[in-house]
């Protein structure tokens, strides 16, 4: 019964990874927002890398930031949409299939990390900004990190785990 019981929330428990990158997104643009002033580059790796506070109210790469508001709302709901069915994953995943359940608990985290953001401010706090030589990309955080993270290694365990099943299969 104890057993079953324990397998009924399958890799849930991952969550507590989810709250990890939560908290720690949620510290660091804290720390963040005080430190630096908007839109002022602050060198760390000259030529590669600046803390430059930025304020997202789009998607990745500004995706509809020069909307009316309207997107706010929209990212908001597909963020909690996301979560949802990828918590559902989790539960339905044995617990001890980390391949499966670590990218889900990043993408959890950190979309939850950037919905926060959306909810109190009504924008994203971004500050990492990657650049060589003139051509910047596009400021992130950490949960974007969480999020890109995550979502490549989904794709990565998926294939990996997929030409094991086969090879396996093959072998016999």
């Amino acid at each position: 019964m104890a057993r079953e019981s324990a397998l009924r929330g399958g890799a849930l428990i991952w969550l507590w990874l989810s709250a990890l990158v939560i908290v720690l997104d949620q510290l660091v643009k804290f720390v963040v927002v005080e430190a630096l002033q908007p839109y002022v580059p602050y060198p760390v790796i000259p030529g590669i890398l600046n803390w430059t506070l930025a304020f997202n109210t789009g998607a990745a790469f500004s995706f509809l930031a020069d909307q009316q508001g309207w997107q706010r709302w929209f990212f908001t709901l597909l963020a909690l949409v996301v979560s949802a069915i990828l918590a559902m994953w989790l539960r339905r995943t044995p617990r001890n299939d980390w391949r499966t359940a670590l990218p889900l608990a990043f993408v959890i985290g950190g979309a939850l990390g950037n919905l926060i953001d959306r909810i109190r401010f009504g924008y994203v706090v971004d500050f990492i900004q990657v650049y060589i030589g003139n051509w910047p990309f596009p400021s992130f955080n950490i949960a974007d990190s969480a999020i890109s993270v995550g979502a490549v290694l989904l794709v990565f365990f998926g294939l990996f785990a997929h030409e094991k099943t086969a090879s396996k299969h093959a072998a016999r």
